[in-house]
């Protein structure tokens, strides 16, 4: 299986740099809310998953939030050790959005 996973990441890489994928199905959930749960915790876990299998660099970067504030982000994925490649797309776009600018962190517990 694993072998399969990588094979299809190969594919993309040979025309594309980087991928942009979600980092999870769902927005952020608070912190302790899905602790009985583990499929639930899980499930939150799946878009990275393949990424994980194949052995690829990939950076989780914040792009917005949504109406209850909580944090929504995407993942930049790269070829194997291309992770120089994943940090310079990531920072572009976190220069170029600023989104720090626009939305603080509030822990809630």
């Amino acid at each position: 299986m694993r072998t399969l996973v990588k094979n299809e990441f190969a594919k993309n890489f040979e025309k594309y740099d980087c991928l942009l994928a979600p980092t999870s199905p769902n927005v952020a959930f608070d912190i302790g809310s899905k602790i009985n749960n583990p499929l639930e915790m899980y499930l939150a876990d799946l878009c990275t998953v393949p990424v994980n299998i194949a052995g690829l660099p990939g950076i989780s970067v914040p792009c917005g939030v949504n109406s209850e504030k909580m944090p929504i982000g995407f993942q930049l994925i790269g070829k194997a050790f291309g992770e120089e490649t994943i940090l310079n797309a990531a920072y572009a776009y976190e220069q170029k959005a600023k989104f720090r600018e626009h939305y603080k962190p509030e822990f809630r517990s």
